[in-house]
Order: C-alpha cells, then structure tokens, then sequence
C-alpha cells in the first residue's frame, strides 16, 4: 500500500519512524516549507523533514495546497492512502484523492477535545483520563469516523510535556496497527455521533498569549492545572516587581491564605507562593524575563523580595 504522510513537528515524527520500521510502503512525506528563526534568520527545517531527509525519503513543502503544480505532483505519486499527524487543514482535493481516503493521528478521545491543543486543554480541565484516536478525514475538522483509539490514565501531575511524550509514543504504535488495519481490511469505522449522547463536548482551540496569563481568583488547584497544561509551552506567565515570570511546574495547597489573590509570600530561601481564592500556588520551576529558566532555590538565590 502506497503512503504518504503528511506531518510537521517532533510529535509526527515518531509515527512516521514507526511506520518505516514497521515497513510501510512511504511514497513521500509532506511537511511545512522551510522559515527563517532566530536572531540569524537561520533556515529552520521541521523535525520531519529533517527525519525525511535522514531516511532518503521524498519531500514535499508546498507553500499552498492548492496549488495546482503541487496537486499534479501529488496526483502522480498514486497514493493508496494518506496520513496526516500534527500537519494542518487540508482541502477536500486533497483529503480526497487517495482510493483509501486519508487518515489522521489525533492526540484526545475523540469527540472531545477536538481542535489545536488538546493535549495542554485536558491537563488545563483535570482530566483523570487522555489517549489518542485515529480517524477517517471529512470536512469539518476532526469529526470524521473512529477507527482506533488508546487511553492513557492521568495521576494529576503530569505537565502537557510528559502528555505529548506519552502520547506521542501511544500514537505511533496506534497509527501502525490502524494503516495495517486498512490494508488487511480488517478495521470497522464509529461516527462519532455514536459518542456523544448525553455528553458535554470539551474542545481544545488554539491557545494565545491571554490565555496563559494566571488568575490567581481562580481555586488553587486550576492554577495549578493551569500552570500543568502550559508547561513547557506555550507557559504560563505573572508579573512579580513589574517583570513577566514564566512558570513552568509548581505545588498547590488548599487552606486560608490570609493576604488577597495574588499577592506572594516568600521566605527568599525556598518557598514562593502565591495566593489564590482558597489556598496557595508555589512555584518550583520558574523563569525571569530576561534570565534562564530556574528551580526556584537557585531563583530566590539571585532575587530577593
């Protein structure tokens, strides 16, 4: 069965890694064009392509999927199916053109958290419970029908980072067994429908920079979902002696504070916290505008309050 895979960031790579050492037949692999980063505008290729190039496998950036020399290019490679893991949007000229369709690696169980972020918004919610799905691609994002899916249990400490680590190793080995699913024929499709009867749909859009601002009027324990489902990116962010302080993990107490939401109480030693409605944040992992990131003894160290 002839593949293409369309992916972008370190996440994706670790499921076309799999599909190649589980020999799948990959035809080409698409990923984002190549963008000047850093104070030398040095070029920045994706970690697939980099994976791409390393592996000797044919490379696609187009700028626009429409474009038409692009869609002949990827008409000729008569492909039997298509991946898609952590790319973008695509049109149904594309979506469409394979005989088998094109599948995409999601990392929630779907219906929820549909959208850009589902992994920072489920530990952001609290959730008890995440996994990854992979499904058929229709035309409203990320509703198309189930194939596979795999849970993950959460303790309730885990930072997005330890997620996307955890589900991105998940998702490679879900995404082998649904590709040789398909090509046995052995598989059955859920709409999603079938999942959603009585149930609160939570979605995961697209996180800004106002998002990450904490509130600390909120109960300690969402702060602190808060500064989990941020970390280590996009991050959560304050503002101590009119500086932004990045916040990268933390602890939470519930208890009378005692000073009012948001002020911040330290020992200048070992202990930075902050009040909250109910109780307090610490934080124990933490980064000053214009400094490195630090743990919070080192942090007290060199700034005093």
């Amino acid at each position: 069965m002839r593949i293409i895979f369309m992916g972008t960031p370190q996440f994706a790579v670790a499921s076309l890694d799999a599909l190649i050492t589980a020999g799948c037949d990959v035809v080409a692999v698409i990923t984002a064009p190549d963008k000047p980063a850093g104070r030398g505008q040095k070029v920045n290729e994706s970690a697939v392509k980099q994976y791409a190039v390393a592996n000797h496998l044919k490379v696609l950036q187009p700028e626009k999927l429409k474009n038409p020399d692009f869609l002949k290019e990827l008409e000729a490679l008569k492909a039997d199916l298509q991946v898609v893991v952590a790319f973008r949007m695509l049109p149904e000229v594309v979506w469409n053109m394979p005989s088998k369709g094109t599948i995409n690696l999601h990392a929630s169980l779907l219906p929820q958290y549909r959208g850009a972020a589902p992994i920072n918004w489920a530990i952001i919610n609290g959730e008890k419970e995440s996994g990854v799905t992979t499904f058929f691609l229709t035309h409203d994002i990320d509703t198309g029908h189930i194939l596979f899916t795999e849970k993950v249990t959460l303790k309730g400490t885990e930072t997005a980072g330890d997620l996307h680590d955890w589900l991105m190793n998940k998702g490679a080995g879900l995404l082998v067994k649904t590709v040789k699913g398909i090509e046995s024929g052995r598989y059955s499709q859920h709409p999603q429908d079938h999942f959603t009867e009585g149930v609160t749909l939570k979605h995961a859009p697209k996180l800004f920079k106002e998002d990450c601002l904490v509130d600390f009027n909120q109960p300690a324990e969402k702060v602190y979902n808060l500064i989990r489902g941020l970390s280590p990116s996009p991050t959560a962010y304050t503002t101590i002696n009119d500086k932004v302080l990045k916040i990268y993990n933390a602890t939470f107490e519930v208890t009378e504070p005692g000073v009012s939401a948001g002020a911040f109480v330290t020992d200048n030693k070992t202990r930075l916290r902050f009040a909250t409605k109910n109780g307090y944040v610490s934080v124990t992992d933490v980064q000053l505008e214009g400094k490195k990131r630090m743990g919070i003894e080192e942090f007290l160290r060199g700034n005093k309050f």
